[in-house]
């Protein structure tokens, strides 16, 4: 049996909706996150990889000339995970605790972080994420493309992502991507889980 299976959503389809929809997550968590995770379980099945960890498959693959695809499913399939789980029905407009302490030390304010954390989501060449990390004690903000992740570019710790691939937004929003990554940070980032991510 494959070491991969795709968790279920911490929340129903509906749940994010009005800003992201019910038909957004049916398609972007129930097909495209699906096919990665489809794709990973066949492409690792009889392989040095079958019975390693996701994190581990992604880490080792991304050093293996011979397991490109692998690291794209792989790498796709942790960091749509991770996205989903950072965000709640039940987000607030802005942080508290640890969080908010370290943004407010790194950024100065929450309004300078969110302005440049929606400034580098927005200007995201391409297909790619936009992430919150935490790099030694200090936050920061990366960029990342198509299926490239933090967990396997250095040691800093990943603590929200948005996705900023055209299938998370554009049928609820066509090609206002800037609308999109808004209204995420405005009413879906779930800072609860961020404030975990920091110590875990």
């Amino acid at each position: 049996m494959s070491s991969i299976i795709m968790p279920a959503l911490p929340y129903k389809e509906d749940a994010l909706a009005p800003v992201i929809s019910a038909k957004t997550v049916e398609f972007h968590y129930g097909k495209h996150q699906k096919a990665y995770f489809d794709k990973t379980a066949a492409l690792i099945k009889g392989t040095e990889y079958e019975n390693l960890p996701l994190t581990d498959i992604i880490r080792k693959a991304e050093k293996d000339s011979k397991a490109v695809s692998i690291f794209n499913n792989a790498a796709q399939a942790w960091n749509h995970v991770f996205f989903w789980e950072g965000l709640s029905p039940k987000g607030t407009s802005s942080p508290k605790g640890k969080i908010l302490n370290l943004i407010e030390k790194d950024f100065s304010s929450f309004s300078v972080f969110k302005e440049k954390f929606t400034d580098a989501a927005v200007n995201t060449f391409g297909s790619g994420w936009v992430w919150l990390v935490l790099s030694g004690d200090k936050l920061e903000i990366q960029k990342t493309s198509n299926a490239a992740t933090p967990i396997s570019q250095g040691t800093a710790k990943p603590i929200l992502t948005i996705d900023v691939w055209e299938h998370a937004y554009y049928l609820d929003y066509q090609n206002r991507r800037q609308d999109y990554v808004s209204a995420v940070i405005d009413s879906l980032l779930n800072w609860d889980i961020a404030n975990e991510r920091l110590t875990g």
